[in-house]
């Protein structure tokens, strides 16, 4: 038992001698800076009030000391640590400080020889401004015909990290009017089949530290009173063009899945223009239509008429998105105008030299007019959807929209 204890004492000894051997080389030829996380202040974030952040120390090598500086004041002065592991509140009070960009600098110094410092810099912004919001326009101007767009505007007094337009179970997204505006605005189809009458929307809007307003307002549908107009397409074009395009199936896929890509942006600034010189309109949107292939329906597009070949341009800012030949609407070129809102021209004699992907401006040609698909003469036929809502293109050219 004396001969064990004996032994269990110097190997003891022996573990004592190699640890402090290993703290004095530690102490004195660590090279490596010590570690440290600081947590609950992002980069870049907004906050407001009181704002607590924690830095942490995790290391070989124990942290002496710990500064802290808010802009360039300092909040505490070689605060003594003297452990490998460690956590340290910072607590910022926001109310005391401008609103905008701050910096906060944290430092650590280690405990070996050389005093090893590290250092984290956080930028951070505060937003103590309480939010506020109300419409631009009084609720009884708020009247839209069936088929057409709600414009919705709303002024803020201040930047807001999200703003969305909510109707029944449909949301649509605010944004800025234009950069640098405090006015935001959301576009709400409304479809042909909306019942008139009176229809409540709210609007969210949240800013960048997380407080929230909302706003109740209402809007009219108006009746709008649709046409009717037989057409008659000849057969054989209708089996060319069934066997030279793609199914229109296959469209209206593309323009579901689009839809959910598009940039939750504006694209675009001003109002729409058309997209050719027309010299008239051969079927008004909304117009109920009768054909021997397709029976009853609704052309939720306008026609124009205009010089067999005309050039077609973009009727505004946007991305081409498609460029492709159907049966029904033949050579066609969708553009996305951000927002879910395309642009479908149809019925393309051919293309211009444009690509899927290309960023195209307000009056660049995309074709010339013809009559390819399901068409019984030359026109071109401008669709415009918001999220897949077909709306009258016409009202976003007039200046009041």
């Amino acid at each position: 038992m004396v001969l064990r204890a004996n032994y269990l004492f110097k190997l003891g000894m022996l573990a004592l001698i190699v640890w402090c051997g290993w703290g004095v080389y530690g102490y004195f030829f660590e090279v490596d800076a010590p570690q440290i996380f600081l947590s609950g202040l992002d980069e870049f974030g907004y906050y407001c009030s009181d704002t607590h952040c924690t830095l942490t120390g995790n290391e070989r090598q124990k942290i002496s000391y710990v500064s802290v500086w808010l802009d360039d004041k300092q909040l505490s002065n070689n605060y003594k640590v003297g452990r490998r592991k460690f956590a340290h509140d910072i607590t910022i009070d926001t109310t005391q400080v401008s609103d905008g960009k701050h910096v906060l600098k944290v430092e650590a110094t280690g405990s070996t020889y050389k005093k090893q410092k590290v250092a984290i810099v956080r930028e951070f912004y505060v937003d103590n401004i309480a939010l506020q919001a109300a419409f631009i326009r009084p609720e009884s101007e708020q009247k839209v015909l069936q088929g057409r767009t709600l414009h919705v505007q709303f002024q803020v007094n201040k930047p807001v990290q999200q703003a969305v337009v909510k109707v029944g179970s449909n949301i649509y997204s605010a944004v800025l009017e234009s950069p640098n505006s405090r006015i935001m605005e959301a576009f709400v189809p409304v479809l042909c089949e909306d019942k008139p009458g009176d229809v409540g929307y709210v609007v969210e809007i949240v800013d960048r530290v997380g407080n929230q307003i909302i706003l109740d307002g209402h809007y009219q549908v108006l009746a709008a009173q649709f046409k009717t107009q037989s057409l008659k397409v000849d057969s054989k074009k209708i089996e060319f063009e069934r066997e030279v395009s793609r199914s229109q199936s296959d469209l209206n896929q593309e323009l579901d899945l689009l839809a959910q890509k598009s940039p939750k942006e504006k694209l675009w600034k001003g109002k729409f223009y058309l997209p050719l010189e027309s010299t008239g309109v051969a079927t008004e949107f909304g117009v109920q239509r009768v054909t021997a292939e397709k029976g009853r329906y609704d052309h939720k597009a306008l026609d124009l008429l205009a010089m067999p070949r005309s050039v077609v341009w973009a009727p505004q800012d946007g991305v081409v998105i498609i460029k492709d030949r159907y049966a029904d609407s033949g050579n066609t070129v969708v553009i996305d105008h951000g927002l879910g809102i395309f642009t479908l021209l149809f019925h393309l004699e051919d293309f211009a030299n444009i690509n899927i992907g290309d960023k195209i401006r307000r009056g660049n040609p995309v074709g010339r007019m013809g009559k390819t698909g399901y068409a019984s003469g030359y026109h071109l036929h401008w669709e415009m959807r918001i999220n897949g809502i077909q709306v009258d293109p016409e009202q976003w050219t007039r200046d009041n929209f």
